[in-house]
């Protein structure tokens, strides 16, 4: 239906240019004489297809537009939504609270956004005069509560300019609300938003850019809040730190922004913001609680001079939507110092928003659905950019944890972790450039970890090399590598996260935080011809144990996952720098003259008869992570090759 791909077309033009459209928001809708194609709820415009669409009945419609409703909101708004179900022709898509109006538009296509530009202007002091003068081919409506009571207003309002002027409008605007264009062709549609953008534009200053450097308390008190904002039942948050010139004005001109300007802020950033006086944590927490004991739920949005613009969200996608709304408001108070300065919605309209079933319904539908084992967890794992690393990383993605790519290789762990976020619900995964044999990048590497998710829960130091060499051919360099990228790396890992962790544990007494080491089972028996190694896999297991007692009082486990041989890994079967050749060339299987004799010494070694793969051994690190009775262990993942006493 070429009807139906125009509509697909231009809501995804809109829907993915945050100019327009933020947070999926707004809608779209093609009409015939018979039925009407408008967006489903919770469907982003950005990405939608044919099945993004609730179909319609318009002889069923038609009736709502006469009938008369109870007075209560709840019970009306109640009927309203039974009504469009009965009219709707594809059950299980719900469909947008604003189908009616799109319905009454005589217009073949509709597009509803909410363009930053038109809502500074919307969301002004001066709105209706500004909006008159510079659209008097428009249709100003005047600030009304979402659902029936807005489409009534707008019907009446678009019969008595049908009356007024033979014609109908193509142009709708909507204070604190945003903005309706209808036209028969999706090219109109077009030719009008583009005329509208650029009569605003030729009226606003450009908003403030640049980055503004976060503070080095941050570090310590970005986890610290998210631990605040975690406890106590409140779900396991990920807080997103932003900061910009953007958000530097906003605090330093709190009064334009500090109260909602539409029903999508309320949504996502929820009524009321909290701007602190600095990195205090401590009187950041009593600011919470009694923001808590106020409100009855957790802040979206925290403004902390020093720091920047911190979103709490629900999981790594919510923390990533409300910065994108919140930053969108404080444009949109930007862009209103034009039109005569800001004009947020008032008390009694925000009440009726917060308390809205279908915004509700919005809410829960981007909140996401199954939970994994280690949800909204936030967990680092070296050398994830391929091989071993890469397999355990995607379990830990697939169990909802945040996951941080950090390896030295960049081309590779840049792909690998855009590949993790096609596998993600809400949780989110980044790479980070990471040398592990070097302090002050680990310690990068943490300070990045936190600013993007607020919190570092799991460690997994899982990069490491082996050099195969007896006494005779091995080299002082080569054993120095290998010792400081399996021994010294593990030290320096564990310096940087524990002191993160242990900021997160003091505010909590219920959490615990994890390191792991991927051992090997070669810190468990000696091995022959690859004592570097081994040595430095030995030194790793005298680590574990040493920092476990260490940290135990903070509720910080310490345990080590000991694998038997990846078979199937790069680190093995490399053509060219793998163990296997590596073995062979070193003769370290006796009689062995191609990989696969060395291969098939190897495996007859397992008891199992199979390799070690990444599955078991994230099977071993969510158990580790699960458990608060144990620390300081080597958990063998041998198949049978090494047991433990």
């Amino acid at each position: 239906m070429k009807e139906l791909d125009a509509l697909i077309e231009i809501s995804r033009l809109y829907g993915a240019d945050p100019r327009f459209v933020i947070a999926g928001g707004g809608n779209t809708s093609y009409k015939d004489a018979e039925k009407l194609w408008v967006k489903a709820s919770g469907h982003a415009l950005a990405t939608i297809d044919e099945e993004g669409f609730a179909v319609l009945d318009r002889k069923r419609l038609a009736p709502m537009r006469r009938r008369r409703y109870d007075s209560d909101p709840a019970v009306r708004e109640e009927q309203v939504k039974n009504d469009l179900a009965i009219a709707c022709l594809t059950k299980g898509r719900r469909p947008s609270v604003e189908t009616s109006l799109h319905d009454c538009m005589e217009w073949r296509y509709v597009v509803h956004l909410h363009p930053t530009l038109v809502n500074g202007m919307m969301c002004s002091q001066f709105a209706k005069a500004e909006c008159t003068d510079l659209f008097p081919e428009a249709l100003y409506i005047e600030y009304t509560d979402p659902g029936y009571t807005l489409f009534k207003k707008v019907y009446n309002r678009i019969k008595a300019w049908r009356e007024d002027n033979g014609a109908e409008p193509q142009v709708i605007f909507l204070q604190n609300h945003g903005i309706f264009v209808g036209a028969d062709t999706t090219d109109e549609i077009r030719r009008i938003y583009d005329g509208i953008m650029a009569r605003l534009e030729a009226r606003v200053e450009p908003v403030p850019e640049g980055e503004v450097p976060v503070c080095e308390e941050a570090v310590e008190f970005v986890p610290a809040m998210r631990t605040v904002l975690s406890r106590a039942g409140r779900g396991c948050k990920t807080v997103q730190v932003t900061s910009n010139a953007l958000t530097q004005w906003a605090m330093e001109s709190w009064d334009a922004v500090k109260a909602p300007f539409t029903p999508d802020g309320i949504v996502y950033c929820k009524s009321e913001y909290l701007l602190l006086d600095g990195p205090d944590a401590d009187a950041a927490e009593k600011a919470i609680e009694r923001y808590i004991a106020r409100r009855g739920h957790t802040p979206k949005v925290l403004l902390v001079p020093g720091v920047g613009l911190l979103a709490a969200g629900d999981s790594a996608k919510n923390a990533q939507v409300i910065t994108d709304v919140f930053l969108d408001a404080v444009k949109v108070a930007w862009y209103a110092g034009s039109f005569g300065g800001a004009h947020p919605m008032n008390r009694r309209q925000i009440a009726f928003i917060d308390n809205w079933e279908v915004e509700n319904y919005r809410r829960k539908v981007s909140s996401g659905a199954r939970k994994g084992r280690v949800e909204g967890k936030t967990i680092i794992v070296t050398g994830a950019a391929q091989g071993f690393g890469e397999g355990i990383a995607r379990e830990l993605i697939r169990e909802g944890a945040n996951i941080v790519v950090a390896d030295l290789n960049e081309v590779t762990g840049e792909k690998t972790a855009a590949a993790f976020n096609t596998l993600c619900r809400g949780n989110r995964s980044i790479f980070v450039k990471t040398n592990v044999a070097d302090l002050d990048s680990v310690k990068a590497l943490v300070r990045e970890t936190v600013l993007q998710f607020g919190a570092l829960d799991c460690f997994v130091s899982n990069a490491g090399v082996a050099r195969a060499g007896d006494l005779e051919t091995l080299t002082p360099e080569t054993f120095e590598f290998v010792t400081k990228i399996n021994y010294h790396a593990f030290f320096y890992c564990s310096k940087v996260a524990s002191h993160v962790m242990k900021v997160q544990t003091a505010r909590d007494p219920e959490y615990f935080a994890d390191i792991i080491q991927v051992n090997s089972k070669s810190g468990l028996v000696g091995s022959k011809a690859n004592y570097a190694y081994a040595g430095s896999k030995f030194g790793g297991i005298g680590l574990t144990q040493s920092f476990a007692l260490e940290l135990a009082p903070f509720r910080i486990k310490v345990n080590a996952i000991c694998p038997g041989n990846y078979l199937d890994g790069p680190l093995w079967s490399d053509p060219e720098k793998g163990l296997f050749i590596q073995y062979l060339n070193a003769g370290k299987v006796p009689g062995a003259k191609t990989v696969a004799d060395v291969r098939e010494y190897y495996l007859s070694k397992v008891p199992m008869r199979k390799g070690c793969n990444p599955e078991d051994v994230c099977k071993a690190i969510l158990y580790a992570i699960d458990q608060t009775g144990e620390t300081g262990q080597a958990i063998p993942i041998t198949g049978g090759q090494v047991m433990l006493a």
